[in-house]
């Protein structure tokens, strides 16, 4: 089995670091259009076999798809990070092009893969993967809700001084500050409502410390983080390449599910050896649907661009 990292980036090496520690395939491509990039990180990631035990091999190529040819999974992190006071709408017009011609070239040497995108504003490039390519839209996931998800669970683990694997939460809608919807009334604590012991302030704390998790990253560290955005896309492969039917929170076409129609859109679903197996339906109320009537009318507002600038 072959697996592609396209972006030889923070994001994309650290993705591809956590694909070869899991022995998730026999090889492992990292490609990059910087010369010599993806080649000195594949490299080094190489190097450290001998003291991690694993034998995926992974090589860097320089803009090479031909070397991609028979991929099952690609993870496509390629465009422009995110600076500080940057929004992912400013992002549009830049890596719209950069993740259309990628997800072509992909689809040229591999016309079965199933591509999780990165790239931000995620779910509008998630959208335009599906848009451009016609592809069928289980093999196109958006991996943001799983990194948002992720976050949830740290925040509501310091609050409650608890084990984050002992904790079940979500967050549904789009992958930006303002537009995500952390459910903590859905989260559980070793099927315990989380709700059960925090206070109404904490809860909000928790739900606001979440929809900034990126933003605050940014602010810290001067660029898009790496680490939990690497382990999430990881984490995304993983479930697919092993048929381990997991559930995630991740960006996928709606055809009606959550009466939403023509989006791409953080919803809890089933990701397995076909891509996204299902998506599950879940109840929220009146305060939850009209948040996430907001997101899908903001997430939207970002897809109508690609229009207006014709990509698609």
């Amino acid at each position: 089995m072959k697996i592609t990292v396209v972006g030889a980036g923070a994001v994309g090496a650290t993705t591809a670091d956590n694909i070869v520690r899991k022995e998730l395939a026999e090889e492992v491509i990292l490609l990059d259009i910087k010369e010599g990039f993806s080649e000195g990180k594949a490299q080094d990631i190489s190097q450290s076999a001998a003291l991690l035990g694993f034998d995926t091999r992974i090589q860097g190529v320089t803009n090479d798809y031909s070397k991609t040819a028979g991929s099952t999974v690609a993870v496509i992190t390629s465009g422009i990070p995110r600076k500080p006071g940057m929004t992912r709408e400013e992002l549009i017009g830049t890596n719209a092009n950069i993740v259309k011609n990628v997800a072509e070239n992909l689809l040229k040497y591999s016309p079965d893969i199933i591509l999780v995108i990165v790239s931000n504003p995620m779910d509008t490039m998630t959208y335009l993967a599906l848009k451009s390519t016609g592809i069928p839209k289980n093999r196109i996931i958006g991996m943001g809700g799983t990194l948002d998800s992720a976050r949830f669970r740290y925040q509501l683990s310091l609050k409650l001084s608890a084990s984050p694997a002992d904790l079940n939460a979500i967050v549904i809608g789009g992958h930006g500050d303002t537009t995500m919807i952390p459910l903590i009334k859905h989260a559980t604590w070793n099927s315990i409502p989380v709700t059960n012991f925090l206070t109404k302030e904490q809860q909000d704390e928790i739900v606001s410390a979440t929809m900034v998790g990126g933003a605050t990253l940014t602010k810290l560290i001067g660029t898009s983080a790496w680490y939990a955005p690497g382990a999430s896309s990881a984490a995304v492969v993983e479930s697919i390449v092993r048929d381990e039917k997991k559930l995630f929170t991740a960006s996928v076409y709606l055809e009606g599910e959550f009466d939403q129609n023509d989006i791409s859109l953080g919803v809890p679903i089933i990701i397995g050896k076909n891509g996204v197996e299902r998506i599950l339906p879940i109840e929220l109320d009146a305060e939850e649907k009209a948040a996430f009537e907001s997101s899908a009318n903001a997430v939207r507002t970002m897809n109508n661009i690609l229009t207006e600038t014709g990509v698609i």
